[in-house]
């Protein structure tokens, strides 16, 4: 396998604790090309110009957090600004306390580009323009022997900056929103590091009061619970006028919108939701890309989860024909199904090429070795309800990385007593689940 070392350093460490990694995803992917193809057609239809909301649904373990990773390394491909957050109980949607500014101030630290995929790169994306814009002045207005503290230079700079952010004046917030990031021009010409810290602190959302704005940047409104979409559709114009096709945003771990226990509060999120779909839907925002990573629960329970608003549930239910042969992935809610046994086995080889490659040593394990783990880690009790394939993953690289490390270990305990740890199981049950892997 041909892998660079960040990449498969990025996979081995963060499989093996039980997260999905920021890069290689593409070397270890298996059973999601379906998704992969309507992902990048979504990507291709927020380039002309549209916005898009997509719902991953599946169980706990079923993989929607590995879609919206995809989701960022196709993003990047495509030259996309990423941003995630999850919510918990301190970030929302919705709220009066702070909780809905702290979600938009998740998702400015974990931004990210295909130069600085590991987040906080909100100033890299400014400096990188500003840096743009100083080389297209240079060149086209004949400022070739003058140095960038010229002020004939700093001027056509600042006018060329001018004229981009000019156009986000007509968006809600976007007056503020100019203002700081003329700012930070100004704190990069003068080389004055507090103003540029200041003004990335206010695009971040933390500034908490009026007062201590205006103190330290002159200016009157902040981002705040009840701005701070309205500044998301700023931010997704402004980084298509530098030059990126556009603004991809991540929302993981919704459950935890299911679970907020007051009525009012639950339905005030709900309702933030179907605002941001109804925007996209009614060409209200261009460049954006939202997804959100939920349970069935999230979904569909009619008492707690988003069918319990009505506004929501009728557009939201899905294809009454699709089928789980006959998949609709262009409609907004994608169920996911955990990987079948096929496709484990199938990942599996794929990480043990990524383990040997990583680690320089001929890949040593063989198919049956293979099927014969899978054996045992499936006839494990209560593995049919709660094993699920980040539990199998962290399991077959702890062999792996034990093998590899102590030469004279036994890898007949882990790969070759299957047979053992079965008896317990029907014959007929464990050969159906593999009977396509063996011979």
């Amino acid at each position: 396998m041909k892998i660079k070392k960040r990449e498969s350093t990025a996979i081995l460490n963060s499989l093996s604790g039980g997260v999905v990694p920021s890069r290689g995803l593409h070397h270890i992917m298996v059973g999601r090309t379906e998704e992969a193809g309507q992902i990048l057609q979504d990507l291709e239809n927020v380039k002309k110009g549209s916005s898009v909301v997509k719902f991953f649904i599946g169980s706990f373990g079923s993989g929607k957090s590995f879609i919206q990773a995809l989701t960022q390394q196709i993003a990047f491909k495509e030259n996309f600004v990423v941003a995630r957050a999850d919510f918990t109980p301190e970030r929302r949607l919705y709220g009066s306390d702070g909780k809905a500014v702290a979600t938009y101030t998740e998702l400015m630290k974990n931004m990210a580009t295909a130069t600085k995929p590991e987040g906080n790169a909100l100033g890299s994306i400014l400096e990188k323009w500003i840096s743009e814009v100083q080389s297209k002045v240079m060149q086209e207005k004949g400022h070739g022997s003058v140095g960038f503290d010229d002020p004939a230079f700093v001027h056509d700079v600042e006018q060329e900056i001018g004229e981009v952010i000019a156009k986000m004046d007509d968006l809600t917030g976007g007056f503020d929103f100019s203002r700081v990031l003329s700012l930070y021009f100004r704190g990069f010409v003068e080389d004055n590091s507090e103003l540029q810290r200041n003004a990335l602190r206010w695009l971040r959302g933390e500034y908490r009061t009026r007062t201590e704005a205006r103190t330290d940047l002159g200016v009157r409104g902040i981002i705040e619970d009840y701005t701070y979409y309205d500044y998301l559709k700023v931010f997704a114009k402004f980084v298509q006028q530098i030059g990126y096709a556009g603004l991809v945003v991540n929302f993981d771990e919704a459950i935890n919108l299911y679970k907020i226990t007051h009525p009012q509060t639950r339905d005030k999120n709900y309702e933030s939701i179907l605002k941001i779909y109804n925007d996209a839907l009614q060409g209200n925002v261009e460049g954006l890309y939202i997804t959100f990573g939920g349970t069935p629960e999230f979904l569909e329970d009619e008492r707690r989860g988003m069918f319990s608003y009505g506004a929501l549930k009728r557009r939201l239910e899905s294809n009454r024909f699709e089928t789980a042969e006959f998949r609709d992935l262009s409609q907004p809610v994608v169920k996911l199904t955990p990987l079948n046994h096929n496709d484990i086995f199938l990942l599996l080889t794929k990480l043990q090429d990524v383990h040997a490659a990583h680690h320089d040593y001929a890949a040593n394990i063989s198919r049956d070795e293979i099927v014969f783990f899978l054996r045992v880690e499936f006839a494990r009790p209560g593995a049919a309800e709660h094993k699920t394939v980040g539990d199998i993953i962290r399991n077959f690289l702890g062999a792996l990385n034990i093998i590899h490390q102590n030469p004279t270990f036994n890898r007949g305990e882990i790969f070759g007593n299957a047979e053992k740890a079965i008896e317990k199981e029907s014959p007929s049950t464990v050969s159906s689940r593999f009977a396509s892997l063996e011979g």
